[in-house]
């Protein structure tokens, strides 16, 4: 029986490691699949046809980071729509269009680096860069970390009012 367990322990560790070999192949298609759910909506997002936020899961947390006006941590798509996605379009009279510098895929994570610009309300344009880091599951994003310029978000937000 002691003739067994060295065997029995190299058939274990060569089980052990091919079982992570799936995993890490898996890890690299999704984010590359995770990459091109991205592009797409941001393809759409440009057209006119759709947006990012099409993919937002409903529990997605999304997280401001800086020192805006919006800058803070919501808890659900709910939340974060109703908070600044739908003030914002609100303020403009011709929406963001993105343009997208660079976009990086780490596993479940996609990184996009982009500008947009339009025109607000009151006929000023509105230009801002932005980076996104969004965590993707199943194809919908689950958690993102926003990074923008907020003195061109803050004057925006508090030059153009709301219509209330």
């Amino acid at each position: 029986m002691t003739s067994l367990s060295p065997l029995i322990a190299i058939a274990a560790a060569s089980l052990a490691t091919a079982a992570f070999i799936p995993v890490a192949q898996a890890n690299k298609s999704s984010g590359e699949e995770n990459k091109t759910i991205v592009q797409r909506s941001f393809d759409a997002w440009a057209a006119g046809t759709g947006s990012p936020y099409d993919l937002l899961a409903e529990d997605a947390v999304w997280t401001i980071t800086g020192n805006s006006l919006a800058s803070k941590t919501y808890p659900s798509r709910e939340a974060f729509l109703g908070q600044v996605i739908r003030p914002f379009v609100e303020r403009m009279s011709v929406g963001l269009k993105p343009v997208i510098r660079d976009i990086y895929s780490d596993g479940t994570t996609v990184i996009i680096h982009f500008d947009a610009a339009g025109t607000a309300k009151d006929g000023k344009p509105y230009v801002n860069t932005y980076a996104w880091f969004l965590d993707m599951q199943d194809g919908k994003i689950v958690k993102a970390t926003a990074f923008y310029d907020s003195i061109a978000f803050n004057d925006l937000w508090t030059r153009v009012k709301l219509n209330q």
